[in-house]
């Protein structure tokens, strides 16, 4: 039996791909991630259009690439600069604290993906003839990945870490200053306690620090009952979150390399690159920012914070070096809403407020911008 390495529908309440509304929140795969975010943006048009109150001119891009590296969106950019023109761009895939905590997202880490496969024999062998005597694919696997970290959780990949910028304790500390609890966090996800690189916090981990993630496993028998086989091959998917000054291409090769010198002369690797992207930071006291913060605190009530997002969008760094303008993350999901897992949903409140305060961005940008 092939593993499979595909969603499990078996742990859906209700078929992924047909929307279900119940007690105000919108259960579907890609409800938050990102089709219910973007569909916000087609009906805040639709509503200004239908007002004859649209201030300034839309040009709307929806492409379904994103998860894997909008890797024919780059060719698309370059070759459509002067169609594609203009003075900021807005996405909305991003989340906020809470439904009463609204944030903007200033900073986005990048990505390396990659798949790995390691081989032993020619072929899956029994494992009661030829175990303890050949190696095994997966054991080898495993042992190669426990490697790129240390008791510490530092990766131990040589180089990494060379373009990584400390912050100063200042800056830390306002990263720290966004309401959080720890006990909270870990009850949400039932585990005993967080783990991460020693030394910073949690929201540190998943903001401003670089990350290994081993995404998928798999190799030899996985099927119902036993098969004492011995695998011919082992697989892994790897990813590595980047942080400002990190590239991904540069953290693909020195991966490349390291994780070659660790395997043993009993097996052989090979290395796939999946996608990349980098990392990419907004300034919080721009013009775009400031219609961002003024829509926000206009359609909520409160100033929203600034926050740092853990996830990657390869385009936001695209558009900026080829269109020359700034981008501004402006999402309304929520770390709880299950994004890439069983039961994805999005809140009814979260979709119509995203609508109204779309809508208004477009009208201060537009004000900010006559104004300069």
């Amino acid at each position: 039996m092939m593993y499979n390495r595909q969603d499990p529908y078996e742990l859906w309440n209700s078929p992924p791909f047909e929307p279900v509304i119940k007690d105000d929140i919108i259960y579907a795969r890609g409800s938050a991630d990102d089709k219910g975010q973007f569909y916000m943006h087609v009906k805040a048009v639709e509503m200004l259009i239908s007002q004859h109150a649209l201030p300034c001119n839309i040009k709307m891009i929806i492409e379904g690439e994103e998860e894997v590296g909008s890797v024919h969106l780059s060719d698309f950019v370059r070759a459509e600069k002067e169609r594609l023109s203009c003075d900021v761009i807005l996405i909305s895939d991003t989340s906020m604290i809470a439904n009463d905590i609204p944030s903007i997202t200033v900073g986005l880490r990048g990505l390396s993906y990659m798949e790995v496969e390691v081989t032993g024999p020619n072929r899956d062998l029994h494992s009661g003839v030829y175990g303890g005597a050949v190696a095994n694919p997966v054991n080898v696997l495993c042992e190669m990945i426990s490697k790129l970290k240390d008791e510490n959780n530092r990766i131990t990949i040589e180089g990494f870490y060379d373009d990584v910028v400390e912050l100063s304790q200042e800056d830390r500390d306002a990263i720290n200053a966004v309401p959080f609890s720890e006990e909270d966090y870990a009850a949400d996800l039932k585990v005993g306690k967080t783990a991460g690189e020693k030394g910073y916090t949690t929201i540190e981990r998943t903001a401003i620090r670089p990350s290994l993630d081993v995404n998928g496993i798999w190799g030899g028998y996985t099927g119902d009952g036993a098969k004492t086989v011995l695998p011919s091959k082992a697989h892994a998917k790897i990813s590595m979150r980047l942080v400002p000054n990190q590239t991904s291409d540069k953290i693909s090769s020195l991966f490349e390399k390291h994780f070659q010198s660790l395997a043993p002369e009993s097996v052989t690797v090979k290395i796939k690159r999946e996608h990349g992207g980098e990392p990419a930071v907004v300034p919080s006291d721009s013009l775009e920012y400031k219609a961002t913060e003024k829509a926000m605190e206009h359609t909520f009530g409160v100033k929203p914070l600034p926050q740092r997002g853990g996830g990657s969008i390869p385009i936001v760094a695209l558009f900026e070096e080829e269109l020359k303008v700034k981008t501004v993350l402006m999402g309304f999901g929520l770390d709880s809403d299950d994004i890439h897992s069983p039961n994805e949903h999005y809140g009814i409140f979260n979709f119509l407020k995203g609508i109204e305060t779309i809508s208004y961005f477009f009208k201060f940008f537009t004000e900010e911008f006559l104004s300069k």
